[in-house]
């Protein structure tokens, strides 16, 4: 059976190259493709791909809101999304919305149409550079959590309160105690957590 695939994006030449990839291929069947997530959004959903090859900078509507909103209508079509840059912020996004894979646009075709095998058989192909970074945004992740566990529930609460943006008179009102005791807590927390403002404190409790 050959796997369904879409392809959106904006640049004529590589969506002209993907359809070309795709096909060449015995295990792939191109159902349709799209210049804008705009379009793809209009059409998409009634060519029922079961994979969806997505640039990440489409113009107007970028690739990972494309997603999200296609996820709510396709919830069985898995993503791949496609970017020149190893950009971490949008990694993540992809992943948070809904998309299954991650690769450089520099991809060998070889490579490529793994991925679509792979994704569609419940995979998450990534480069390696790529799934680097996720090792590496979730060990930070626990190495925060981790940090976490050496502040007493008060000097937690404090931090709270830190990260809700209350200054340190708001502090004291708001647990009832004084603004010595409130700057004692903090200092213990900057030494607990190895930083030295409040913006890196807030940071790791946020990423906790």
């Amino acid at each position: 059976m050959q796997i369904r695939i879409a392809i959106v994006e904006d640049d004529d030449g590589i969506r002209a190259s993907l359809s070309s990839m795709i096909n060449r291929s015995s295990s792939c069947t191109l159902v349709s493709s799209y210049p804008d997530a705009e379009s793809a959004l209009a059409d998409l959903p009634r060519h029922k791909p079961q994979v969806v090859l997505m640039d990440i900078n489409l113009p107007r509507m970028d690739g990972v809101e494309c997603v999200r909103r296609l996820r709510a209508t396709m919830p069985d079509t898995q993503f791949i999304m496609l970017t020149v840059y190893e950009d971490s912020e949008r990694l993540f996004k992809s992943l948070t919305v809904g998309a299954s894979g991650y690769l450089l646009k520099r991809t060998p075709s070889a490579r490529l149409l793994q991925a679509i095998r792979e994704v569609f058989e419940g995979g998450s192909p990534m480069t390696p550079q790529i799934a680097r970074r996720v090792v590496l945004h979730f060990l930070k992740t626990s190495d925060s959590a981790s940090e976490m566990e050496r502040l007493t529930a008060r000097e937690t609460a404090i931090l709270d309160q830190l990260s809700r943006g209350f200054q340190y008179k708001e502090i004291v009102c708001n647990l009832h105690i004084s603004i010595g005791t409130v700057r004692g807590y903090i200092r213990n927390i900057y030494k607990k957590l190895e930083v030295h403002s409040r913006t890196e404190a807030v940071v790791k409790y946020l990423n906790r």
